[in-house]
């Protein structure tokens, strides 16, 4: 019956077309002094676990992390598959689909987004652990790691990298403009900042911000600004699958993406973002815009490369929120998620790899920021001068920001995406070109995506 779900879904491109691509490479580190949960009690007979996963060599470091696992339980062994050297996740996806619907040998699964993890999950894909949780100690998820990787009251994964949004700032333009590097700031304060930092006209303008979304249906999180700082009600759809569109967040997002580019003439003109293809890395490394909203898998590329070298000083600032008393550190956040597959014969050894990996694990490797909350500070300082000891110019990063940013962030709860989400998106893109081109208003704009997405809704509905 499993075999037989697998083969239907690896038939169809519906599961594939939702998902969007992980981020974020590291530089090469292996210290780490945090203990790690858990025994290491090596099992009765000798086993080999099957890794299965979108990340290569480069950006996770396995010849490095593999080893540390082995030597601290004897008696494991980790086999990883590499479904994609260019550690493409939708390559990955349909790999894994075809691995899983042919019956081959799965222990522990690794998925990039939460529309990945929450689709497979349905399709039985994924052991829940919660059983292996009570009996390592029955700690609470929420208390150990900053992502919430729960499902439907279960867990089915635990989180690898911890990916927090944070803003990019140009700190030689705030200090031009006399601004500080904010510590908690709302979205009013930053579209003044941003309007603050606009300077010139014409082909060398200089813009306050850059909003790298939406496009084609991609980056929505640029339609979700000020639903990103909340525990709960942070997607287009809610958990129990109806419209979030009479959120008045989604409406304060639209209001202000219309005021910064129409009114305030602070952030980049959507028709130039479309008709010159502009990239963000560029936008901001080229200071064609100085503040710059986007994930922290910049973190590799903060001290500048090859390609974008860093003339200027960066800061960093946490993800604005709506109110002066809303929660602080609430952000879109991208992880691992980290599963013992349903199919394995070794559930017990592949939990206790999945546990070690998400928690020590991730020190060893040396990529990454963790998502585990025990991560010391002093262990956090070292993994990112780590990190940005591999860019061109670490020193002029502003690392105090940086610390403090990725130690206050935390994630909303994890809404299981809809099967046709991505046709939510579509439409949702699509009326908000329309008004962004002045073709219609605000009120319009919002009315039309609520009837197109119900519909949308209601045909699928069985």
């Amino acid at each position: 019956m499993f075999k037989g779900k697998w083969m239907a879904i690896a038939s169809t491109a519906v599961v594939v077309s939702m998902l969007t691509a992980a981020c974020g490479n590291g530089g090469d580190g292996t210290s780490g002094s945090t203990t790690s949960p858990g025994g290491s009690t090596p099992p009765k007979e000798p086993v080999t676990l099957k890794l299965y996963t979108f990340g290569n060599e480069v950006g996770y470091n396995w010849t490095g992390t593999i080893p540390a696992f082995e030597k601290a339980n004897p008696g494991i062994k980790v086999e990883v598959v590499v479904l994609s050297e260019k550690g493409d996740s939708q390559e990955s996806l349909k790999k894994l689909d075809l691995a899983a619907a042919s019956g081959d040998t799965m222990d522990v699964l690794m998925f990039s987004d939460p529309a990945s993890y929450a689709q497979r999950i349905s399709l039985g894909m994924a052991e829940p652990l919660d059983s292996f949780i009570a009996k390592d100690g029955n700690y609470k998820v929420t208390d150990e790691y900053k992502v919430d990787t729960t499902l439907n009251g279960k867990v089915y994964a635990l989180p690898g990298k911890f990916n927090p949004w944070y803003v990019l700032l140009n700190k030689n333009h705030l200090d031009e403009a006399g601004l500080k590097v904010p510590k908690d700031w709302t979205w009013d304060e930053f579209m003044t900042y941003a309007k603050t930092l606009t300077k010139g006209e014409g082909a060398t303008k200089r813009y306050g911000t850059y909003f790298h979304g939406p496009q084609g249906g991609g980056w929505m999180e640029f339609m979700k600004l000020a639903m990103g700082n909340q525990t709960t009600g942070t997607e287009f759809l809610k958990e129990d699958g109806t419209s979030n569109l009479d959120s008045p967040l989604f409406k304060k997002t639209l209001e202000m993406r219309v005021k910064m580019e129409k009114e305030d003439k602070s952030a980049t003109p959507y028709t130039d973002i479309i008709s010159q293809k502009l990239a963000y890395r560029a936008q901001f490394f080229n200071q064609n815009a100085s503040m710059l909203l986007i994930g922290s898998w910049m973190n590799t590329e903060l001290g500048g490369t090859d390609q974008f070298p860093l003339n200027f000083n960066v800061a960093v600032a946490p993800y604005p929120k709506n109110a002066p008393g809303d929660a602080a550190g609430l952000t879109p956040v991208t992880t691992d998620y980290v599963s013992v597959a349903a199919s394995s014969k070794h559930k017990e050894e592949a939990y206790k790899f999945v546990r070690w990996y998400t928690t020590e694990g991730q020190i060893v490797q040396g990529k990454n920021i963790p998502s585990w909350s025990k991560v010391k500070d002093s262990d956090m300082s070292a993994m990112i001068d780590t990190i940005l000891s591999k860019t061109k110019s670490p020193e002029k990063v502003d690392k105090a920001s940086l610390n403090s940013v990725l130690a206050m962030s935390k994630a909303s709860k994890i809404i299981p995406p809809a099967a046709y989400q991505s046709e939510v998106f579509k439409v949702i893109n699509e009326e908000y070109e329309l008004l962004i081109l002045n073709k219609q208003d605000i009120d319009t704009t919002i009315k039309k995506a609520k009837e197109r997405t119900q519909k949308i809704i209601d045909s699928n509905k069985k």
